[in-house]
C-alpha cells in the first residue's frame, strides 16, 4: 500500500508541474523582429513649363505706361499703317499704268483714226483721258473766250492740263510716306526721352540706382526708339522707290501725250519718216 507521506510527495510534484506550465503559458512569446515597410515613394511630380511674361515688353509698356506712352505708341502705330496702305495702293496703281501703257502703244496706234484710237482704249484710264482731252480740244476750238488762241496753242494747254493732272493724281500720298519718314525718328526719340525722364524720377524716389528701379523705364526708352526707326525706315525707302516708278509712268504718259499732239495737228506721229 502506498503511504500518506508518498502520496503527498506525488500530489506536490504534479501540482508544480501543472504550476509551471501554466505561468509559461501566461508569458507571451517574445516577438518576431518586424522590418518597418518603407513608405512607397510617390511619383515625380512632372515638371509644369509655366510661361513667365516679360515685365519688359510692350504688353507691360502698354499697361504701365501713362498717356503720354501710350500717345506715342498710338501715334506710330497710325503712322505705320498708313505706310504701308500708301505703299500697296501706288505700286497697285503705277502696275496697272504700266500695263495701261503697254496696250494704248500696241492699240492706239493702229487705228484708222484718232477717235477710233480713243474708243480702243479703257475708258477711265490716264491715256483714255489725254486722248479724249485731245480730241475734245481740237472739236471745240471755237468761241469768243478762244477765238485769238490758235489751235496748237489751245491743243497743247488742253494735253498739258491733262498730263498735269495725271501727274498730280500718282504723286497722291508721297507727301504722308516723306512726312511720315522725316518725323517718325523724333516722335520714337520723343519717348526715348520720356522714358528716361521716368528713370530718373524712379531714381529719385527711391534713393538708389538699383536695376530693379530703372530696368522698366530705360526698357521703355529703346522699345520708343526701336519703334520710331521701324516706321521710319520703310517709309523712307518705300517714298523713294514709288518716285523712281513714278518717274518712270510719267515717261510713259509724256511720250504718249507728244505723239498725240503731233498727230492731232500733223497728223503723224514724232519721229515718224514722211
Amino acid at each position: 500500500m502506498v503511504s500518506i507521506k508518498q502520496l503527498m510527495h506525488a500530489l506536490a510534484g504534479a501540482a508544480l508541474v501543472v504550476l509551471s506550465s501554466t505561468v509559461f503559458a501566461q508569458d507571451p512569446a517574445p516577438a518576431a523582429p518586424t522590418t518597418e515597410a518603407a513608405p512607397a515613394e510617390a511619383p515625380l511630380a512632372e515638371a509644369k513649363t509655366e510661361s513667365v511674361e516679360n515685365p519688359y515688353g510692350i504688353g507691360a509698356l502698354w499697361k504701365q505706361g501713362d498717356f503720354v506712352a501710350r500717345f506715342v505708341l498710338i501715334s506710330m502705330l497710325i503712322m505705320s499703317g498708313a505706310t504701308w496702305y500708301i505703299m500697296i495702293v501706288k505700286f497697285i496703281d503705277q502696275t496697272k499704268l504700266m500695263g495701261q501703257a503697254k496696250a494704248a502703244n500696241a492699240t492706239f496706234w493702229k487705228a484708222r483714226s484718232v477717235p477710233d484710237g480713243v474708243n480702243s482704249l479703257a475708258a477711265g484710264s490716264p491715256f483714255w483721258y489725254i486722248a479724249d482731252r485731245g480730241v475734245s480740244a481740237q472739236n471745240h476750238h471755237e468761241g469768243t473766250l478762244v477765238e485769238q488762241i490758235d489751235l496748237s496753242s489751245w491743243v497743247t494747254m488742253s494735253i498739258n492740263r491733262a498730263v498735269d493732272e495725271i501727274q498730280s493724281r500718282l504723286q497722291g500720298g508721297l507727301a504722308v510716306l516723306a512726312t511720315v519718314g522725316s518725323t517718325a525718328p523724333f516722335v520714337g526719340l520723343f519717348g526715348t526721352v520720356w522714358g528716361i525722364y521716368h528713370a530718373l524720377t524712379a531714381i529719385g524716389i527711391s534713393g538708389q540706382a538699383s536695376i530693379d528701379k530703372v530696368a522698366g523705364p530705360v526698357g521703355e526708352a529703346l522699345i520708343m526708339t526701336a519703334i520710331g526707326l521701324a516706321v521710319a525706315v520703310p517709309a523712307v525707302m518705300g517714298y523713294n522707290w514709288l518716285v523712281r516708278r513714278n518717274k518712270a509712268g510719267m515717261e510713259a504718259v509724256r511720250a504718249f501725250s507728244a505723239d498725240l499732239h503731233s498727230v492731232l495737228l500733223s497728223g503723224s506721229r514724232v519721229g515718224d519718216k514722211a
